[in-house]
């Protein structure tokens, strides 16, 4: 069998990328074949469990392949979070979004115009107006990431409706491959991204969704508030996420664990954005921090040294509890997941 140099050459380049870029000797499971069918220029829609390193998927080729990566992103703060860790890593990315200012926005968009941007994070409502598009047409965009996939199938009818728009993309950049990626997508949802992106020409990887480092246990509720100090005591010290069904729950937990010495935030949609923001962003920078909220808050949060979730009520689906539970113990360390 004969391989091809232009095959030898982007095998080494991408662990070229891999290494001098990111510091890894090595991919993760899932991540190699996902790069290596993006590079050969084929769609993919990746399931790959949370923590699992989805961002590398399409980070890796879009340094390979040069140009412009568009990276279709849900929430400002992820964006904002993976903008400033490709900086860090001297990537050159930006993102336009509204949380920032006019100049901002535009000084990011002269860098991406005049080929200074390797990784552009937009939000879809910000992508799919016309004006984005015509101007993206102009570029030399080589691969459109969109994550949070299932989105597109969850919320693209009713809620979010630029999600569903995101189908138009193959037919205006119809060279370009496209990644979409999630960490929970059942067979249902999977053939609908497929069916709604790709127009079922897509080759899908499912990578499991078990995360062996996280203990799962359920408790019969008696007396919630002391059930959760005595769970959260034996955590002292260690950032953690309580998980309410009500807004007035969220605030009258995280007032009874502060009560009792516990550094606790509230975070739910019915607070100010600014007081969201501020309880959100001391969260992600402190440590011993434990974050009580509603499924408001959860959907990109990318803090590593979660150690445990703990559900005071049974959670919407089992889809939504996978979700959530996901976000403890992406550190690789021992992580717990409790549920009254």
């Amino acid at each position: 069998m004969q391989v091809s140099k232009v095959s030898v050459r982007a095998e080494d380049s991408k662990r070229r990328v891999l290494k001098d870029v990111f510091g890894f000797d090595n991919f993760r499971p899932g991540q190699d074949a996902v790069t290596e069918a993006l590079l050969a220029g084929r769609h993919v829609l990746a399931v790959m469990p949370t923590g699992a390193g989805k961002s590398l998927c399409y980070q890796v080729p879009a340094l390979v392949l040069g140009g412009l990566t568009i990276v279709v992103s849900s929430l400002v703060a992820l964006m904002q979070d993976q903008v400033a860790a490709l900086r860090l890593a001297g990537v050159a990315a930006d993102t336009i979004n509204s949380s920032l200012d006019r100049d901002a926005n535009v000084a990011a968009w002269r860098r991406v115009a005049a080929g200074q941007t390797r990784l552009l994070y937009l939000a879809p409502e910000r992508l799919m107006t016309t004006r984005m598009l015509e101007a993206l047409a102009r570029l030399d965009i080589r691969l459109i990431a969109v994550d949070e996939a299932h989105c597109i199938s969850q919320w693209g009818p009713a809620f979010r409706r630029e999600y569903e728009e995101l189908s138009r993309l193959r037919g205006i950049f119809p060279d370009v491959p496209i990644i979409a990626l999630t960490a929970t997508a059942d067979e249902t949802t999977r053939t609908d991204i497929a069916a709604q992106l790709f127009a079922g020409c897509v080759e899908t990887l499912v990578l499991g969704f078990d995360r062996p480092n996280i203990k799962l246990g359920i408790e019969a509720k008696q007396d919630g508030k002391r059930q959760l100090l005595s769970f959260v005591q034996r955590h002292a010290g260690r950032s953690g996420i309580v998980y309410c069904l009500s807004r007035k729950k969220t605030e009258e937990m995280a007032a009874f664990l502060e009560k009792n010495g516990v550094r606790a935030l509230a975070y739910h949609a019915g607070m100010s954005k600014d007081a969201r923001e501020a309880n959100q962003n001391a969260f992600m920078i402190l440590s011993g921090v434990v974050m009580v909220a509603t499924i408001a808050f959860g959907m990109g949060i990318d803090k590593p040294d979660v150690a445990y979730v703990f559900h005071t009520d049974l959670p919407g689906s089992l889809e939504a509890y996978y979700q959530e539970i996901g976000r403890a113990g992406r550190d690789g360390r021992a992580a717990e997941a409790h549920m009254l």
